[in-house]
C-alpha cells in the first residue's frame, strides 16, 4: 500500500496508522499463500474459458422468451456450460432456485422416498437444512423430509473436524440411498473439507455400497482448488448462485450437477411432475449468470485471499480462528472465536461500514428465516444476501464465532478486514 493509499485511508475513512501497519504487516507474510491462490485462479479461469467456446456461446444466447419459458436457447446453453465447467452429465441452472439450501433441498426431495435414508457424514447439517430435513421440532416446516417418510442418520466427525471413515462405512446400510457431506463449515468451528478428504470420502462410501448417490453440498467451495466434487467422483452436487459461481452478478438462483440419471429427476422437483426442466423463464438473466461464471475465478481468488488476510490478522491478534492463515483452503469462510456479542457486533459493524450499499446501517442481532438462533448479518451489497460480496455473519450463541467471507474484489475483502479491526479498537474491545 503506498503513502497515498494509506494517507486516504486515514484522512478519508478515519483509519489509524497502527490498524494499517497491522493489517500491511499481515498481508506481507502472505506473498506465497497468495501465489498458490493465482495459480489456482488461473487454472479455473482458462477451465471456464474452454468450457464457453466448447460451447459456442454466442450473443443469440443473452435474449430470452416469455410466459412458460419454452425452448429458451440462453437457458438450454447455460445448463450445457455449468455441467461442462464441473464435468458433469447434466445441471439445472435457475433463477426459480431461491438459495443454496433449496437447490440442496431438491436434490433431496427429488430422489428420496418414504424408507430412503439419508446419511449426512459430515456431522450435524447447517442450520437451514435441520429444518429441510425436519431436526428442529420447534421450527415451522410442512413437507420436510421426515414428514415424508425418508429416514435420516448422521455421522459425528472426528475430534480433528475429519470424516470418521469408518464409522461412515459402519453406517451405510441397505436402505442408505444418499450419502451427504456438507463441503463447508457452516456455523460450525472446522475447515472446510478439502478436495483429497471428499474423493477419500467418495471411495469409502462406494466401497461398502458401489451404487449409494453421493451428494456434496458444494456452497462457498467452487473455484477453490483445481477440481469441485463430480470430478473427484461425487454423483451430484448444489449450491447458490450467489455465492461463488455468479461471480456476484448474478441476481439469484441455484445450480444443481452431476449424472443425468439424477438431474432428470431433480428437475422434476425444481418444477413439479410432468413439467420438468422444459419450463422455466430465465427473467433475462443469461448475460449477467454466464458473465458472472466467467469472471467467478478470479472474484473467487480474491475471497480466498481475503479470508486468508482475516485468518492472518487475529492471529497475530491472538484469537483462534479456522482456517489458520497457511492452511489450505476449500471454501471461501473465515471463522474468528472473539469470544462475547459485543466484539461480534463490532466486528460485523467494522465489516457494514466498509460496504458500498448501506453502510451507514447498523447491524444487530435479529431472527432469521430457518435459523433457531438470532443472527447478526453484515452485509452491504448489490445482490440481498450474496455471500461472495463481502459480508460477515454470525449466530448468537457460544463461543461466539463470527463467519467473515467474500468482497468482489480483493481490496475490498482487505478493506473489509481493516474496518472489522478499526471498529473493535474504537470500541475498545481489541
Amino acid at each position: 500500500m503506498n503513502d497515498l493509499t494509506v494517507k486516504l485511508l486515514c484522512e478519508q475513512f478515519g483509519i489509524d496508522q497502527e490498524t494499517v501497519d497491522i493489517v500491511e504487516k499481515a498481508e506481507a507474510s502472505l506473498a506465497e499463500e497468495f501465489r498458490k491462490i493465482d495459480d489456482i485462479c488461473e487454472y479455473n479461469q482458462y477451465k471456464v474459458l474452454k468450457a464457453f467456446q466448447d460451447n459456442r456461446i454466442s450473443d443469440m444466447h443473452f435474449g430470452w422468451n416469455t410466459g412458460y419459458g419454452y425452448d429458451d436457447p440462453g437457458r438450454d446453453a447455460l445448463e450445457r456450460l455449468y455441467a461442462s465447467v464441473f464435468k458433469a452429465e447434466g445441471a439445472i441452472v435457475r433463477t426459480q432456485i431461491v438459495n443454496g439450501t433449496h437447490a440442496l433441498a431438491s436434490v433431496y426431495l427429488g430422489l428420496l422416498r418414504s424408507s430412503d435414508e439419508l446419511l449426512y457424514c459430515s456431522g450435524t447439517p447447517y442450520d437451514t437444512m435441520k429444518t429441510v430435513i425436519g431436526l428442529e421440532k420447534d421450527i415451522l416446516s410442512p413437507g420436510n423430509l421426515l414428514e415424508y417418510g425418508v429416514l435420516y442418520d448422521q455421522v459425528e466427525l472426528k475430534a480433528d473436524g475429519s470424516v470418521d471413515l469408518d464409522a461412515v462405512k459402519a453406517a451405510i446400510k441397505p436402505r442408505t440411498k444418499i450419502a451427504a457431506l456438507q463441503r463447508s463449515t457452516g456455523y460450525s468451528f472446522r475447515k472446510a473439507f478439502t478436495t483429497e478428504q471428499i474423493s477419500e470420502w467418495i471411495k469409502a462410501c462406494k466401497s461398502v455400497k458401489p451404487d449409494i448417490i453421493c451428494m456434496v453440498d458444494n456452497c462457498y467451495g467452487e473455484f477453490t482448488d483445481y477440481k469441485d466434487p463430480i470430478e473427484l467422483g461425487a454423483d451430484i452436487m448444489a449450491g447458490s448462485l450467489i455465492k461463488n459461481p455468479g461471480g456476484g452478478l448474478a441476481l439469484s438462483g441455484g445450480y444443481i450437477a452431476g449424472r443425468k440419471d439424477l438431474v432428470d429427476k431433480i428437475y422434476y422437483r425444481v418444477t413439479c411432475p410432468g413439467i420438468g426442466g422444459e419450463c422455466g423463464l430465465t427473467f433475462g438473466q443469461t448475460r449477467t449468470m454466464m458473465e458472472g461464471l466467467f469472471i467467478a475465478p478470479r472474484v473467487t481468488a480474491g475471497a480466498v485471499k481475503g479470508a486468508k488476510l482475516c485468518a492472518k490478522v487475529y492471529e497475530d491478534l491472538g484469537y483462534q480462528t479456522c482456517p489458520k492463515s497457511t492452511d489450505k483452503r476449500s471454501d471461501i469462510i473465515e471463522a474468528v472465536v472473539l469470544g462475547s456479542p459485543e466484539k461480534v457486533e463490532a466486528f460485523c459493524r467494522g465489516v457494514q461500514k466498509a460496504a458500498p450499499v448501506e453502510s451507514f446501517v447498523t447491524p444487530i442481532y435479529g431472527e432469521m428465516a430457518g435459523y433457531k438462533d438470532d443472527i447478526i448479518m453484515a452485509a452491504g451489497a448489490f445482490v440481498q444476501g450474496s455471500s461472495i460480496e463481502l459480508s460477515a455473519d454470525s449466530p448468537k450463541r457460544e463461543p461466539y464465532i463470527v463467519y467473515f467471507q467474500g468482497g468482489i474484489t480483493y481490496e475490498h475483502s482487505k478493506f473489509g478486514v481493516i474496518m472489522s479491526l478499526h471498529s473493535l479498537k474504537q470500541k475498545g474491545l481489541i
